[in-house]
């Protein structure tokens, strides 16, 4: 078995987060909306949330699911439940792919009324994507390697690291235990 890679520790992710609150913030002085992409973007909109100095920041969170098997296509499992109409709003995300949920969601937000949408990405891989998309606030961009960590997840393990770790994609799709000793300790 590979060993994990880190990638991230907890420092470089805080001093992130830090950099893209700053600049949320000065982009939008008179408030923003931070709508996250459950569950994988909770942690980071925590953090992030915090990081946007200024009295005028709300928060809520969406959630989608495929509802066709390898089809591409998606359906809102969870709404924002804010009025969006006439605000500003930067979509969440822990990692953007492909980009094709932020695209889905970014419309969709755009449909509710917001007066703009930007899109921040603590992990951008923007080496597969598929649908051009502008991300305002890009923490880091990585490669095609698989990770986990800091809400990054296989089957729902490992979300809770406070690092983001390489791990091997075919080890950790095979057994997705694989890598919790090593990562948590030999008590996991």
């Amino acid at each position: 078995m590979t060993a994990p890679r880190l990638l991230l520790d907890r420092d470089a992710i805080r001093a992130t987060v830090e950099r893209l609150g700053a600049e949320i913030a000065a982009d939008h002085p008179d408030g923003v909306v931070l709508v996250g992409v459950l569950k994988g973007a909770s942690i980071l909109l925590a953090d992030l949330a915090r990081a946007v100095r200024g009295p005028s920041v709300a928060v809520t969170c969406t959630s989608i699911s495929r509802f066709a098997p390898d089809s591409g296509r998606v359906r809102i499992l969870h709404d924002v439940d804010l009025d969006l109409t006439g605000r500003d709003v930067v979509l969440v995300e822990d990692l953007i792919d492909t980009g094709l949920t932020a695209d889905f969601l970014v419309r969709s937000l755009r449909e509710r009324g917001a007066r703009r949408v930007a899109v921040c990405a603590l992990l951008d891989r923007s080496v597969r994507r598929i649908v051009p998309l502008e991300i305002a606030y890009r923490g880091v961009e990585v490669d095609a390697a698989f990770i986990v960590g800091y809400g990054l997840h296989v089957r729902d393990r490992y979300r809770n690291l406070p690092d983001i770790h390489v791990v091997d994609r075919d080890v950790i799709l095979a057994d997705p235990d694989a890598y919790i000793a090593v990562l948590y300790g030999a008590t996991g």
